[in-house]
């Protein structure tokens, strides 16, 4: 069975050096977590903020880790993450962007974020919708403390995610903006050929998710 380590070489041999890869580490145990950073992974993942924070405070003495929030955020769980991760990639709705905004603020920081656009125009899924992201883009750039550096998408399963992605990528230049969240395990090939600069990949480092207890 390969290693944390080798199948995180193996990812990282297709990936250009100027696209940033994000481990996406929930579910992982902390110790996972340190296996991929003495491989010389920095850039990690989380979905639950709950998770994030016995994650964080486990492996603080790793300095140079960068956490990226990368699944839905509901406000009140803001002010855990404030100042402290690298990036948010969910920013999807006003009032969201509002209180990451005052909560960075009050720790003088700058929140860097990607607008989560729900391509796919999934019912289920969060994400502005393609056509309202220019006016959530305005909004949330005039805000203090925070940074909108690109956008985020995840194509809906069983999709073809190449249209979507391009979609995406189409979005973002129209707006002026550097940088595109997009791509998984299943898909972060393409993604990379349709111009994502940062790609969020989990089972194909750590392999399968633990099993959750009943």
């Amino acid at each position: 069975m390969s290693t944390i380590a080798e199948r995180l070489r193996a990812v990282r041999a297709g990936i250009p050096a100027d696209v940033t890869l994000v481990a996406v580490s929930k579910t992982q145990p902390a110790e996972a977590i340190r296996e991929a950073y003495a491989a010389g992974q920095r850039d990690f993942g989380e979905n639950y903020a709950q998770e994030w924070r016995a994650k964080a405070e486990a492996l603080a003495d790793l300095a140079d880790l960068r956490w990226h929030f990368i699944g839905g955020l509901q406000t009140n769980k803001v002010k855990y993450l404030a100042g402290k991760v690298a990036y948010v990639h969910t920013v999807d709705r006003l009032e969201l962007a509002q209180e990451l905004s005052r909560r960075s603020a009050q720790k003088g920081a700058v929140a860097r974020v990607f607008l989560e656009v729900n391509v796919g125009g999934e019912a289920s899924k969060e994400g502005c919708a393609p056509e309202a992201v220019p006016e959530l883009a305005r909004a949330v750039s005039a805000m203090p403390a925070l940074e909108v550096v690109g956008l985020m998408c995840i194509p809906p399963p069983g999709d073809d995610p190449r249209p979507h992605f391009r979609r995406l990528r189409a979005l973002r230049d129209h707006l002026g903006l550097r940088e595109l969240s997009m791509g998984m395990s299943a898909d972060w090939r393409i993604a990379v050929e349709e111009g994502s600069t940062f790609v969020r990949v989990g089972t194909a480092i750590f392999g399968a998710r633990p099993a959750k207890a009943p």
